[in-house]
């Protein structure tokens, strides 16, 4: 293990216990290494460069305003655009369909399906029945997994099911109904390659057709997938930060987005012989430890799991740091926000490293085949592996605990379902908070964490702080979830920070300002709650007072969800712009044309308390376009 001290002075962070626990460690981490990277390419940046062939790498610039092949600013940045939001969509697809067959499967083997109110909502929206529980699941399995696969010609036949319906028709309008979305997917990465595509409108509108395939799919499919397996989430109040690791518990930090991938084990942990194998080692048992959207995921449905479940940790530039506790016995990988930078560090604590998909295989990690058929053996294998690292490693790796870290009075389990029973099974009671003016609006803060937006989670706490005390509502999913609740602002003590009148409400009703809505995925969730708040009001999506927010995207899939925000016809606020501002064209239709195309556009600024002043100019105008005061 190394000794020497990094320097964390150009890398800070909103969580301020956590920060100082990270320029005090005798390892690196991302934050350290966030100073040699601070020079960036300018070409990079404007997205004007271009190195899909031998001729180059092409840069364009005033003197050379074309690259050798005759591609120029627009086609270059657009194209460059197009192959990311595809790879980020490619990534919510794998996601989706793994999980539509764990479904399907776990039906044919007759295995426990917790959430059969889930199942039947999906069987209405889907239309489609069966002799009994199983066979509807495998139907609506077979129904997702249908689509996912058609052609791109293709219509998916679950769109107009899954979408609101005024968004519907203006989708149709602009011919942007996507086709099977596994060929979209591979269509966007044809249309980007060499001498070929050159219509810079065309590839954009080829990203709001992955946005719509990729949200529907990729996100809301995904979330109601899981919740006829895993089971609802339920509102509860729950610990999170470096406090919910025990070290007297065998403790496998989960990393990823596929939560369906792991209940095999997961159940497994927490019966009676592997119990018995944990306490002949010395240790209580077993303890899983939530780190990234997957840990999200599992805090979201946590009142179904405590006994396994201690809380979540942190979000994806935390894991380091919760690694460097070490606590931690294995880390278990399932799919990406899993950081390189925890490769290292794994190794100079004898922490396993175990990967059930292939797609995420880490550097010096075991890659276990975790497919259904053989889940059961798999299981045994990756739990003898375990003990044996607990078995090498406690006593041998000193601890480094934070126990003071995060709170315990998180309120999770928020869904577009557990918050509609909350406020009575309608939505009446927010329509009416907000139509009375004592909620201004609501705004969505999701999304990602970066380090370079002021350092990490500080653009996404100091503007989440700024939009509550306008009373603004915010709601968030994401990584962006996990430094807000871990520097309080999804507990109902940061009502002090919100406006007199939502302070009020949120006294009044024992809430945040902040409501946690889980995983990244889980912004499928709150498309969910806007399309049926809009409903209610019989208005489209646009007229909304919403706004919505990804101050610290930080990768593809953070593009491809954008893209599912402009064609919903939000306004989409960035504290970075993507690359792309080298093409005056892509500046003009993301940010200008775009509000005639589909009623959205983007915005950036990286300043809090300005970027909260432009949201809420936003939200009043459309307050005042429905006649709200």
């Amino acid at each position: 293990m190394m000794t020497k001290r990094f320097s964390c002075s150009t890398c800070q962070s909103a969580d301020k216990p956590l920060g100082q626990f990270i320029a005090d460690l005798p390892i690196e981490t991302s934050f350290h290494r966030v100073e040699a990277q601070e020079v960036k390419c300018e070409f990079g940046l404007e997205g004007v460069c271009c190195r899909l062939c031998a001729n180059g790498p092409c840069r364009i610039t005033p003197d050379s305003p074309r690259g050798i092949c005759g591609a120029d600013a627009d086609t270059m940045v657009t194209r460059n655009f197009l192959r990311a939001v595809s790879a980020g969509s490619g990534c919510y697809i794998h996601i989706v369909e793994n999980t539509a067959w764990n479904l399907k499967n776990t039906a044919l083997a007759k295995g426990t399906l917790k959430g059969r109110n889930a199942l039947e909502r999906l069987c209405d929206m889907f239309e489609v029945t069966g002799a009994d529980v199983y066979e509807k699941a495998v139907n609506v399995a077979e129904a997702v997994l249908a689509d996912l696969y058609k052609p791109a010609f293709e219509r998916m036949e679950l769109t107009k099911k899954l979408a609101y319906a005024p968004r519907y028709r203006r989708w149709e309008e602009l011919g942007i109904l996507p086709g099977g979305a596994k060929s979209e997917v591979f269509s966007g990465t044809v249309k980007s390659s060499t001498n070929l595509n050159s219509d810079p409108v065309d590839m954009l509108l080829h990203c709001l057709r992955l946005g719509i395939s990729t949200g529907l799919y990729g996100l809301t499919l995904t979330n109601l997938l899981n919740d006829v397996m895993l089971g609802e989430p339920e509102i509860r109040l729950a610990p999170v930060g470096f406090r919910v690791i025990d070290p007297d518990y065998i403790n496998i930090m989960i990393t990823g987005h596929q939560h369906s991938m792991i209940t095999a084990l997961q159940d497994r942990l927490i019966e009676a012989d592997v119990i018995q194998k944990a306490k002949a080692v010395g240790a209580k048992g077993f303890k899983l430890v939530g780190c990234t959207c997957v840990g999200q995921d599992l805090q979201l449905r946590g009142a179904h799991y405590t006994e396994i479940f201690d809380g979540h940790g942190g979000n994806n530039f935390t894991s380091e740091a919760i690694l460097a506790t070490g606590a931690i016995d294995a880390v278990l990988t399932d799919f990406n926000c899993t950081l390189p930078g925890i490769e290292p560090i794994c190794d100079g604590l004898q922490i396993k490293q175990i990967c059930l998909d292939s797609v995420a295989k880490k550097a010096n990690a075991e890659l276990i085949d975790f497919s259904f058929d053989v889940r059961t053996a798999a299981t045994e294998r990756i739990l003898d592996d375990i003990i044996a690292a607990y078995v090498a490693r406690r006593g041998e790796v000193p601890l480094n605990l934070l126990p003071e870290h995060g709170n315990d009075n998180t309120l999770t389990g928020l869904s577009e379902g557990s918050l509609k029973a909350f406020l009575g099974d309608t939505w009446q009671p927010l329509i009416d908070l907000i139509a009375g003016g004592q909620i201004k609006g609501l705004a969505a803060v999701v999304g990602c964490s970066n380090l370079v937006s002021g350092g990490h989670d500080v653009l996404t706490v100091e503007l989440t702080k700024e939009l509550i005390a306008k009373d603004i509502l915010v709601l968030s999913a994401g990584c962006s979830s996990g430094g807000l609740e871990n520097c309080g602002l999804m507990s109902p003590d940061a009502a002090e920070l919100a406006g007199p009148k939502l302070k009020a409400i949120c006294q009044q009703l024992g809430i945040p300002p902040v409501l946690n809505f889980g995983p990244c995925l889980a912004i499928g969730r709150l498309e969910i709650v806007a399309t049926e708040i809009a409903a209610a009001l019989g208005v489209d999506l646009p007229q909304l007072p919403l706004v919505l927010s990804a101050p610290q995207w930080l990768e593809e899939q953070a593009l491809a969800d954008g893209a599912f925000g402009l064609a919903l016809g939000l306004p989409l606020h960035l504290g970075l712009p993507p690359f792309v501002t080298g093409s005056p064209i892509a500046v003009q239709v993301l940010c200008e044309d775009m509000k005639t195309l589909t009623g959205g556009h983007v915005l950036i600024n990286g300043d809090a308390i300005e970027s909260a002043i432009l949201l809420e100019d936003i939200i009043l105008q459309k307050r005042k376009a429905l006649g709200l005061s």
